[in-house]
């Protein structure tokens, strides 16, 4: 949208998402082409690719950067998830490991799914996924980290003295002593104004971080032991806007995906404007190959961790350093 106004793309694409789905890939096939040579272009590329729709239960450590409400924003402190009580184990701890546990450990990542027998490595520890978890389930569960604990129960027995927020069942439900003045014992919790009835979890629900916080879940009663809830987004505060992409691929690929765009709807209405783009783009892109210009984009490094050259720039190349090689600048 910043080389074309919504009113003229709406017009162009006429509601055929899948052209410019094809126009984008058309010109990131001409990035790479022109590019993977010498530069790391893919990781730059991939910078883009992996930027997803804000997700309330994922939890985004500074420096993340994610959407929201249409827009590339960057965490400037953690921004903390829906945390949702564990009633099984999804993760065990490796109290020792080898060096073959290492080698088949990967990073952990809230964005993957993970199944039993996977092995992770997340904050210097190992873990085994024991259950079904991950982005796809909506039941993202990082190792190690739980939340809630359970609160001992009891049957309600009549004529017993309970404590203030003690915990009991009755008839299947579960109750919560709010206050033991001018308490009847021999009325039961669900008629009783002392007693509270203790609603279900639901996730969308704003808990407070205190010990009388009270949910049922999976038939157990459950209080929180860290912030479960996922924090407001506040500009200036936990966000901020920001965009982590190249500046300079993803100008050039717009310009040359508008060009494949209009080509592939009109091919003999292509504006001039377009094509002047197009071709000043793919004069960087040969320029940028040739390493005559800097792209601002990564170098490949050879194993002597010097930038890879090819055969005809290096055969009369004396020195890496640009200095002494003035026809390269």
């Amino acid at each position: 949208m910043s080389q074309i106004s919504d009113e003229l793309f709406e017009q162009l694409i006429r509601g055929n998402q899948l052209r410019v789905a094809q126009a984008e890939e058309a010109a990131e096939a001409s990035i790479i082409e022109y590019l993977t040579d010498n530069y790391e272009v893919e990781q730059a590329l991939m910078v883009g690719k992996n930027l997803r729709e804000y997700n309330p239960r994922i939890t985004y450590p500074v420096g993340v950067h994610f959407y929201y409400e249409g827009k590339i924003v960057e965490a400037m402190r953690s921004i903390n998830g829906v945390k949702t009580p564990a009633s099984v184990e999804y993760w065990r701890e490796f109290d020792h490991y080898d060096e073959s546990l290492l080698r088949e450990a990967k990073p952990y990542s809230q964005l993957l799914n993970y199944h039993p027998g996977d092995i992770v490595i997340f904050s210097d520890s190992l873990y085994e996924c024991v259950e079904h978890n991950g982005l796809d389930y909506a039941d993202i569960r990082i190792p190690g980290i739980n939340a809630w604990e359970t609160v001992e129960t009891s049957l309600w027995e009549p004529n017993l003295e309970y404590e203030e927020w003690a915990v009991v069942e009755w008839e299947g439900r579960f109750y919560a002593l709010l206050t033991v003045e001018d308490i009847d014992l021999t009325v039961n919790p669900h008629e009783s104004d002392n007693w509270g009835l203790i609603g279900d979890y639901v996730t969308n629900y704003a808990y407070e971080l205190k010990e009388t916080e009270y949910v049922v879940f999976d038939g157990r009663v459950w209080y929180p032991t860290m912030s479960p809830v996922a924090d407001t987004l506040k500009e200036g505060y936990n966000f901020r806007y920001h965009d982590p992409r190249n500046p300079n691929i993803k100008k050039h690929m717009i310009k040359i995906a508008l060009y494949e765009l209009h080509k592939l709807i009109s091919p003999n209405n292509v504006s001039t404007a377009r094509i002047t783009d197009f071709e000043a783009t793919m004069q960087w892109l040969h320029d940028a190959n040739r390493c005559k210009i800097n792209p601002q984009i990564q170098r490949k490094l050879d194993e002597e961790k010097k930038p890879v050259s090819e055969i005809a720039m290096a055969t009369f190349q004396r020195d890496y350093d640009p200095y002494k090689n003035p026809w390269q600048i």
